[in-house]
């Protein structure tokens, strides 16, 4: 994962970093749980802001509905002012934040009928996502949907031997013991 720049924020009540992308934008994040491992400091961090998803959304002949994520950002930034516009109909206003779509505002109540599951598509080890649908709208004869996750969008971190903070995988030198305990934690 690219490295970040963080910087504490006082605007928020708890202890919170804004991680900053290569593109410049920020994204201010709770600090979950931290913990030392060999003089280095890990964090789960959490955004403050609501995470978004924007889907597009396909209907087959059987009535099936075919989404699929819209990671691209020369789409996104395409549809970007109409998602933002239909959003700020709901009360919850879009932001084009480092590395999630986030929103500001107070979520509806979750609806079981507003629930969208996704999963991996892969066999074995098949991971279901659950997403709540917040809005719908055409652009361009394409369907969108914007949702957001039910369970935390969590970023994993660290110091570096330079005192600065990074985004880092479990996968990356053998991490995932460490985010282990950081998740038993909470």
């Amino acid at each position: 994962m690219p490295s970040s720049e963080f910087n504490h924020n006082e605007q928020y009540d708890e202890e919170t970093l804004t991680i900053v992308d290569e593109d410049g934008r920020s994204l201010p994040c709770y600090i979950e749980q931290s913990l030392e491992v060999d003089h280095l400091t890990y964090l789960l961090l959490v955004p403050v802001d609501i995470p978004v998803i924007i889907m597009t959304i396909n209907q087959d002949s059987e009535d099936e509905l075919e989404a699929a994520v819209l990671d691209d950002e020369e789409a996104i930034a395409e549809i970007f002012d109409n998602a933002k516009a239909v959003l700020a109909e709901q009360n919850l206003y879009l932001h084009h934040t480092a590395y999630t779509l986030t929103a500001t505002g107070e979520l509806p109540p979750i609806e079981e009928e507003q629930v969208l599951t996704l999963d991996s598509g892969e066999d074995d080890d098949e991971i279901e996502e659950e997403l709540q649908s917040l809005c719908y709208f055409f652009h361009a004869d394409q369907k969108y949907g914007i949702y957001t996750p039910l369970t935390p969008l969590l970023f994993f971190a660290r110091y570096d031997a330079e005192n600065r903070l990074e985004l880092v995988s479990p996968d990356q030198e053998n991490l995932l013991p460490i985010l282990e305990e950081l998740l038993s934690e909470e």
